[in-house]
């Protein structure tokens, strides 16, 4: 009510007694404080705010980023330091709930001969880049059932995607490419590649390229797919952030897609473990 404003305001301001501004206004002092009492603190005022802008980056990312994403982003945007406790409650009070990411059950079996031990032995971590890198294949479909394929590789140290390669066949040329994008992005570069027993990664001409360019292979053991679990990890972030959102038409329709998500992922999808930067800043600190 703009009386009780009125009376808030000059009160504040010359301290002249609450009852005489009543007086004057011609407005009860049992009303002038129930409006009072009933008036937001700051911190209300803080919520509201904050629940704007959170409901506003959920919304941004298509309901795909949690709490803890939600509060890097807030906190890089506005250089706030809310605490993710918070953001989660004001998130919960507002039903906003992220995508559960699914496993697609999806796995390939092999009996070629050329296999490698799991040197990698699920040592997940990685003291600099292009030290270890994780690679693998994962399928999607299109109108009628039409199926197209990613292959990517992920290096450990910050989880970027140094390379992909997206194809309507789960063939060779569609891994040996990915390969040599990797390779030619970072030149020198001698990681221990960890992958599953799928037939490219078995090959004669995968073998051939890797001993080329001085890299130690590593494969998963049979039905362990948690050997791999980087790389299912980020499929899985795909998937539910992206490919699981829509039904895609065409085949360059969801290319168009899978390059833009990527592109975020590397640049724009802060992570806790990276001290909050996406895996590109990351990398870039680590080389200044």
């Amino acid at each position: 009510m703009a009386k009780f404003q009125a009376i808030h305001d000059y009160h504040a301001e010359t301290k002249t007694p609450i009852v005489v501004l009543c007086q004057i206004l011609n407005v009860s002092r049992s009303g002038y404080y129930k409006w009072v009492k009933h008036q937001p603190t700051d911190q209300q005022k803080e919520n509201d705010w904050l629940m704007g802008k959170v409901k506003e980056e959920f919304k941004r990312y298509k309901g795909t980023f949690g709490y803890r994403r939600i509060t890097m982003v807030i906190n890089r945007k506005y250089k706030k330091s809310y605490n993710k406790k918070r953001i989660r409650r004001l998130m919960i009070q507002m039903g906003l709930k992220s995508h559960i990411r699914r496993s697609n059950g999806y796995s390939t079996k092999t009996s070629f001969v050329n296999i490698e031990d799991n040197i990698l032995n699920r040592e997940f971590t990685a003291g600099k880049p292009n030290e270890k890198w994780v690679t693998d294949i994962t399928h999607m479909t299109y109108l009628f059932g039409n199926k197209a394929y990613l292959s990517a590789i992920k290096d450990l140290y910050d989880g970027s995607i140094i390379a992909y390669q997206v194809g309507r066949f789960n063939d060779n040329p569609l891994v040996m490419n990915t390969l040599k994008a990797a390779i030619e992005a970072n030149p020198g570069a001698t990681p221990l590649i960890h992958s599953d027993r799928g037939s490219q990664y078995t090959s004669k001409e995968y073998r051939y390229i890797t001993t080329e360019a001085g890299m130690t292979r590593s494969m998963s053991r049979v039905g362990n797919c948690i050997d791999n679990a980087p790389m299912e990890s980020f499929f899985g972030h795909f998937k539910c952030e992206c490919y699981d959102l829509k039904n895609y038409k065409t085949y360059e329709e969801l290319k168009k897609d899978i390059d833009e998500y990527i592109r975020f992922y590397n640049e724009e999808r802060y992570q806790e473990k990276l001290n909050s930067l996406a895996p590109l800043e990351f990398r870039h600190q680590a080389a200044a």
